[in-house]
């Protein structure tokens, strides 16, 4: 249990009962962000070795959410988020750590995530031991959008919306000719010393 008075909350494994609470928390934390529109009716199944943690108040709620995927000596932070009326109280440092020490133990040696270009959760990948390690572009054709060289099967219309990558080398041409271009940035935590982070409290997280 960690208790920030007046609002404590613990961290422990998710449950299936969790999943409204989940949903309702990953929605309203990445609607401010360049994920807005990330948005899933159900959280997707997590199967072992990979895992989720939550963190949630007295009554059971939801306020900071952690999913990761472990394949071998590698890990990936697939969705991470605090409930919007909680940032800034260390929710998302103290999930963060509690993940860190479980694949510590279960022998990681490295925890990547990938994010796109909101400053405040670049900096807490920063701030928490993370370096950049490579970086590409996320291109979204929205309605009104140049579809020029998207297609489609015979009888389907032109393309109204798709999401896309590309290399970062293309990002100048890219954004002249669509409104919604992102940089997504990986980052890697070495995890192979077993060494904590000493992290400041995160803003968004």
């Amino acid at each position: 249990m960690t208790t920030i008075d007046p609002h404590p909350f613990a961290i422990r494994p998710y449950e299936p009962t969790d999943e409204p609470s989940w949903v309702r928390c990953r929605v309203l934390a990445f609607l401010s962000t360049q994920y807005y529109d990330d948005v899933w009716p159900r959280r997707p199944d997590v199967v072992a070795p990979s895992f989720g943690l939550v963190a949630v108040d007295t009554d059971g709620r939801v306020l900071g959410l952690l999913d990761v995927r472990v394949d071998g000596d590698e890990a990936t932070i697939d969705s991470v988020a605090t409930h919007p009326d909680h940032q800034g109280r260390g929710i998302g440092t103290a999930l963060l750590e509690t993940a860190v020490e479980r694949l510590v133990e279960a022998g990681a040696t490295s925890l990547d995530a990938w994010t796109r270009e909101d400053q405040a959760a670049n900096s807490w990948y920063r701030r928490n031991g993370f370096s950049e390690a490579f970086e590409y572009l996320h291109v979204h054709l929205e309605d009104g959008d140049d579809a020029e060289g998207f297609t489609t099967p015979p009888g389907f219309s032109s393309p109204v919306r798709a999401f896309v990558h590309a290399g970062i080398e293309r990002e100048q041409e890219l954004r002249e000719r669509f409104a919604r271009v992102y940089v997504c940035r990986q980052y890697v935590r070495d995890l192979s010393d077993g060494t904590p982070i000493a992290a400041s409290v995160e803003g968004a997280g």
